[in-house]
Formats: C-alpha cells, structure tokens, sequence
C-alpha cells in the first residue's frame, strides 16, 4: 500500500506559496498646529506665495528711485558734454530757423578739437548788449511752472528758453576779410562772393556796408533774417568790430528737432566751401609778383 496522504503513482504534487499581503500605507500624519493656523496646509502655501510677492514689489519700488537718479544722472551729462536743446524766441535766423523751433546743438565736437567752419550756425553766449536788438522773449511762467521747467531745462529734459544765448550763421573765421557788399550787391568772404539761397526772401545780403578783417580765435556772425537780426554788423563800432570770441560758442546747432514737420538737418552751405583761406589767397599773390618782377 502506498503511503497515506501521497497520492497514486508515488510523486507528490508541487504547491507554490500564497504571496504575502502587501503592507497597507501608514497614514499621513494630522497637520501641526501652531498658534490656531495649521501647517503645511494650502492656505500656508498661499500666504507663502503672497509673502514672495510682497517681497519682490517692495524690492523694484526700491529700485525705482534709483533708476530715475541715475537716468537724471545721464539726460544731465548728454545736457553738459554732448548736446542740448534750445528754443528758438525770436525771428533773426528765418527761414532756416522759425521762431517756437527747438534745435539741438552739439556740444561734444568742440572738445575734440574740431574748429568751427564758415556756414555753421552756432549758438553763442551774449559778447554784451547784443540781446536787446532781439525780438521781445516769450512771456513770463507762473512761479510754480517756471521753476518745474527751471529743473527740467537744467537735467536737459526742456529746451533752454531763457538763457543769454545767440542764434546766428558763421560768415567769416580768423584771418578771414568778409565784405558788403560788390558790384552785384553780394557779401565777399577773401573776394570770393556768397551765393546765400538761405536769406530771408525779400532781404538784400546786408543794407549795411562793411569790411572786416575777423581777427584770430574771433568769427563774425549774421543772421539768415537780415533785416531783422542784431548781428556783427549792429556792432562794428565795438572792439573787434562786432567779431564774437570762439570762446563763447556753446556749439553747432546740428537739427531742428520740434516742430516734427519742420525737422530738418542743418548742414553747411555749397558756397562756403568754394571760399579759399586768406593764407592761401595772400600766398598766392605773392607768387604772382614774383612772376611779375622780371617784366618791371
């Protein structure tokens, strides 16, 4: 007899283990509660989030006040060595410049060494007395509105409207001889004759006889409103014969930047270009007489 329990054929049967049960998850802890708010909870997330957000406001309200210094800091060194804008109060430069116009003068030129050339049209600091010859400036500000454009005029933010500045076109430089008028009514610069299409229409170059040798580091300046202009010509009788000393150039007035319809570049005239130096026009002469001399 086989053995009891095995079944016939004496092999036992293979049986294969249950698996064991898998262990169930503890369960999350309860919250924490401290001081009547519990912890880790959303409504802590959310006024984490509000905590972040408060902190970075307050953070770029700090850094305004420090961006606005420093952008004053810049608009106040482009107003000092670069350029800055001037209104235009009176009429003495039309066409080419109209009274209510804002130009923008470079100033930053100068202090590379480049000299002012004959055509340019620079503002100047007032030599004395030349101011009264201009028309009447615009009318007073209300003290509180006068002293608002006082601080943006000086960081160069509005145009200057009532400094003691000149507006006019260079006609002669150092060592030049500038005349009015020849036979055909034209101012000469070294005998070379000014074709002047910029001059006020109606005006005749100058209603006003003169020759002046311009004296070196000086210029002699006119307005393109000819009969409307206190120019070099209103002060021949003066020292240096209505000449303005290049020391009191501010710098070249480059564009009309406002009104937007009237922008234009100021740029300097063909006829200054065919002017020749005095030097050169004084050299050439003498050559000319030492041709001469065998045949005297």
């Amino acid at each position: 007899m086989g053995s009891r329990g095995r079944p016939k054929g004496g092999r036992d049967w293979d049986f294969e283990p249950e698996p064991e049960p898998e262990p169930e998850p503890e369960p999350a802890p309860p919250p924490r509660v401290a001081g009547g708010r519990v912890e880790g909870g959303r409504a802590e997330r959310r006024r984490t989030a509000r905590k972040v957000r408060r902190r970075r406001r307050t953070r770029r309200a700090g850094e305004v006040p420090l961006l606005v210094v420093v952008a004053l800091c810049i608009a106040l060194l482009l107003k000092t060595f670069l350029v800055q804008a001037f209104f235009i109060p009176s009429g003495s430069m039309e066409q080419t410049i109209r009274i209510g116009d804002r130009v923008l003068v470079d100033k930053l030129t100068p202090w590379f060494g480049s000299e002012v050339e004959r055509g340019d049209i620079v503002v100047f600091k007032d030599p004395g007395g030349w101011l009264k010859g201009e028309a009447a400036r615009p009318p007073k500000d209300p003290i509180v509105v006068k002293q608002i454009k006082q601080a943006l005029t000086f960081i160069g933010l509005l145009p200057s409207a009532d400094e003691q500045d000149l507006i006019k076109r260079v006609i002669g430089v150092g060592g030049d001889t500038v005349k009015c008028c020849d036979s055909r009514g034209r101012v000469t610069v070294n005998g070379s004759p000014l074709d002047e299409p910029y001059v006020n229409p109606g005006n005749t170059p100058s209603d006003i006889p003169f020759e002046v040798q311009v004296p070196e580091g000086r210029l002699f300046v006119m307005g393109d409103h000819r009969a409307n202009s206190s120019d070099s010509r209103f002060h021949l009788d003066e020292g240096f014969q209505g000449t303005i000393p290049m020391s009191g150039v501010v710098g070249e007035a480059v564009v009309i930047a406002w009104p937007q319809g009237h922008w234009t570049r100021l740029e300097q005239p063909a006829t200054f270009r065919m002017v020749p130096d005095q030097a050169r026009r004084e050299g050439r002469g003498r050559r000319r007489r030492r041709r001469g001399a065998p045949f005297a």
